[in-house]
């Protein structure tokens, strides 16, 4: 029987005031119905900002290590339903077992990281130019913050954001994606159960077209913290703007490994294989360009397109299953469209390019792992992102093409380079301008103590994860305690004798 599902909003759940709801049904068999979700409306939104913010002014005053308690709370209870989340995420989203029982882990490793930062806030003491006066500064919360999260990461991603920012002193209304928000109200019930204050966290389910700009616009607002499509987080950059309220993007990828002909090419095809299809290529990270030394690159292709058509697709409850299906089929469609384009570009298809339909998977929204081979840096297929399981293949001569090409591409969130010369790894290093790079693994892999986010179209130069994430959700304040006992002015007296 489906789950129905309700917002909650301030430590209640409640149904819309639209008296609305849709159905959330499993990508890998859409004759499935996993749960039913309220399809919320403005005066949800507007009854969750009211309630955050409420709750936010007695949230800040309670001490940080007591925030971070609780964080502790959530860590341990996450762990505890980590396989039950796991299972019915990879029902709502289709990736196999492995991955979302990492996509628990990851916001199980943001909690605990969050609960030590409760006593680990640190600001600055720096000396006064004058004498009998203290100068330090502190970090104070934002406020209310706007959580907008994206399907492919139904739980690390709200972690992210939410973690920090409780921590920090916000409160939080977050909007899960629509086709996966049971995720996120799982979430909900482990911080009800850690026993957080009503109104410090609080879900509206939905769609954006209804309640996006609510969610963005709303006076309560301080932070729209954004995770989606670079068309989308620049219209809510624009709108964001024109209201006078902070925003934290972090948006699309076009990312590449690069292979020099000195490579261990069993590692960078095993990487090149994770990096592209893992996750079914639903990753704002994934492997979507293999730039390869012309020395290697016949005998890397050849055995990478051996080991692409090994790969098993299927139910990713199915242990056996290493690629589950696209999330809908709307993204199956967008993926086999860029397929399409890459044919018509000139680009060899080498294999895949079709929908999967052996029995067992005919219902669901599967795509084979698509290879192209000869691609040029100037094809659609090799500078937009397609968030699907299809990896372009661009021959190049030398290490300074491959960092050329790397690095032609409107986004800059993560690169890759597999060689066995430092000198090579520390070049790339340095050239390479994403906001993440790896030597000898494949770009998909972030962990949550290092900042994450990229450069260019990738996102507005903010950071999550890591002690990045608090610069986001907290605001400095500079303080001088003159104990003088006189004006004394800055810049001005002089205080040499």
């Amino acid at each position: 029987m489906p789950v129905e599902c309700k917002n909650y909003i301030n430590g209640q759940w409640a149904e819309t005031a639209s008296g609305r709801t849709y159905e959330n049904r499993n990508p890998a068999n859409p004759d499935e119905l996993i749960a039913i979700h309220q399809k919320s409306n403005a005066e949800d939104v507007d009854r969750a900002m009211t309630a955050a913010r409420a709750a936010q002014r007695k949230w800040a005053l309670m001490p940080a290590p007591k925030r971070g308690e609780l964080m502790f709370r959530v860590g341990h209870i996450l762990t505890r339903r980590k396989e039950a989340i796991a299972r019915d995420m990879t029902r709502e989203m289709g990736k196999v077992l492995a991955e979302t029982r990492g996509d628990v882990q990851e916001a199980i490793d943001m909690a605990f990281y969050a609960a030590g930062e409760g006593r680990r806030c640190f600001g600055q003491t720096v000396p006064a130019e004058m004498p009998d006066k203290f100068a330090m500064s502190i970090r104070a919360p934002i406020g209310v913050i706007s959580a907008i999260t994206p399907w492919n990461f139904p739980i690390a991603i709200p972690s992210w954001k939410s973690l920090p920012a409780i921590v920090v002193g916000n409160a939080v209304v977050i909007k899960p994606a629509t086709l996966t928000p049971l995720s996120v109200i799982h979430f909900a019930e482990v911080f009800e159960e850690a026993g957080l204050p009503p109104g410090v966290f609080n879900v509206v389910t939905g769609s954006g077209a209804e309640i996006g700009d609510e969610m963005v616009t709303h006076k309560e607002v301080n932070l729209i913290s954004f995770t989606g499509s670079t068309e989308i987080g620049t219209g809510i950059s624009v709108t964001a703007a024109k209201h006078m309220k902070r925003v934290c993007l972090e948006m699309g990828g076009k990312n590449a490994i690069m292979v020099m002909d000195d490579a261990k090419l069993e590692l960078a095809l095993e990487g090149a294989l994770w990096g592209g299809f893992g996750t079914t290529g639903q990753r704002c990270t994934a492997t979507s360009r293999v730039i390869i030394q012309k020395n290697v690159a016949q005998e890397f292709t050849d055995r990478f397109v051996a080991a692409a058509r090994k790969l098993k697709l299927g139910d990713g409850l199915d242990l056996s299953v290493q690629v589950g299906p696209a999330v809908s089929e709307g993204q199956l469609e967008t993926v086999h469209s860029y397929v399409e384009i890459g044919k018509a570009e000139g680009a060899e298809l080498l294999t895949g390019g079709r929908r999967y339909t052996v029995p067992g998977c005919e219902k669901g929204c599967f795509y084979e792992p698509t290879v192209f081979f000869n691609v040029k840096r100037n094809m659609r297929i090799a500078r937009e992102e397609i968030f699907g399981p299809v990896v372009s293949i661009i021959v190049v001569d030398d290490l300074d093409e491959a960092i050329d090409i790397c690095n032609d591409t409107d986004y800059g969130l993560s690169g890759a380079i597999y060689t066995q010369d430092v000198n090579k790894a520390f070049v790339a290093m340095r050239e390479v301008h994403t906001g993440i790079f790896y030597v000898n693994a494949p770009t998909i892999g972030a962990e949550i103590q290092l900042p994450f986010g990229g450069t260019k179209g990738t996102g507005n130069g903010h950071r999550e994860a890591g002690t990045a994430a608090l610069d986001v959700f907290c605001e400095w304040k500079s303080v001088y305690v003159d104990f003088s006992g006189k004006l004394q002015r800055a810049q001005i007296d002089d205080f040499e004798q």
